[in-house]
């Protein structure tokens, strides 16, 4: 079988895919260990039987469900390729919003910044990319995670970050920093969601989704005690779901943040919020 007949044959048992040829595509590359420029300009290369078995396994799990970012370990996030695990969530496109809205602020040239509940990195890595003078460090309660992002860190050779295992501000309790910078994508789904039992999302860590009260608790406990950590004029930024930016305000409100701001992401929804410190 050609690397062409395989694609089709792929695309044709994929049809519960957005795009079965791209999902067949990667799936491919990922076993010949090539990109898809190469593919389609090779694609009468014939398949030895190693690398059929390999396909088989790989597209019966994608045939499944399991989403492509853990069936190859790699995904894109800022133009940054990052390794992936079952102890992260995947980086969506809209998270680049936040990155964004963190970039536009006028920081200190050589600014303290905290991420929490950084999963695979992928915030704090597109903010080192972009920002080498920065010093980054980022927090998760798991441990994998905290491993997955160290790696991904060597890999892109970024040198100006550091690693925390520990819930939200715990391991930073017994240290002076103040931060110019706190940026977080918090659990913030509703347990009693729908979308937990759908697509992707379905085999991605719960931890690292769902929160109490609704959805809101890991962000309100974070406005609550940011203003401990951060320095004055120094900002929060926020991810949260679609519905939630009004009681975002209302809680960066509460905790003292002026300023305070929510942007849309791609989909035109609110998605990102932010707001200033301005106490001593």
């Amino acid at each position: 079988m050609t690397w062409q007949q395989w694609l089709v044959q792929a695309s044709d048992r994929l049809t519960a895919s957005p795009n079965p040829r791209l999902d067949a595509e990667m799936l491919l590359g990922q076993v010949a260990g090539i990109g898809r420029a190469r593919l389609l300009a090779f694609g009468d290369t014939l398949l030895d039987e190693a690398h059929c078995t390999q396909l088989e396994n790989l597209l019966k799990r994608r045939v499944r469900g399991e989403p492509l970012a853990y069936i190859t370990g790699e995904w894109e996030f800022w133009s940054l390729p990052l390794r992936v695990s079952t102890d992260t969530i995947i980086p969506r496109p809209d998270t680049e919003c936040l990155v964004e809205q963190a970039l536009y602020l006028m920081l200190p040239t050589k600014a303290e910044v905290l991420d929490l509940g950084t999963g695979t990195g992928a915030i704090m890595l597109a903010l080192a990319s972009e920002r080498p003078s920065w010093r980054l460090t980022g927090v998760d309660i798991n441990l994998g995670a905290i491993t997955l992002a160290y790696d991904n860190a060597v890999s892109l050779g970024v040198t100006n970050v550091l690693f925390l295992c520990g819930n939200w501000f715990k391991p930073l309790r017994f240290q002076a920093t103040r931060y110019s910078l706190i940026v977080s994508n918090p659990p913030y789904i509703d347990a009693d969601d729908s979308h937990l039992n759908q697509g992707d999302i379905y085999f991605e860590p719960k931890s690292a989704l769902v929160a109490d009260n609704h959805g809101i608790a890991d962000i309100a406990a974070i406005c609550r005690d940011s203003g401990k950590y951060l320095q004055y004029r120094g900002w929060l930024v926020l991810e949260h779901g679609w519905q939630q930016g009004a009681e975002v305000r209302a809680l960066l409100a509460q905790a003292g943040f002026i300023h305070i701001t929510t942007v849309r992401d791609y989909g035109d929804n609110e998605r990102v919020s932010l707001g200033q410190w301005v106490h001593s």
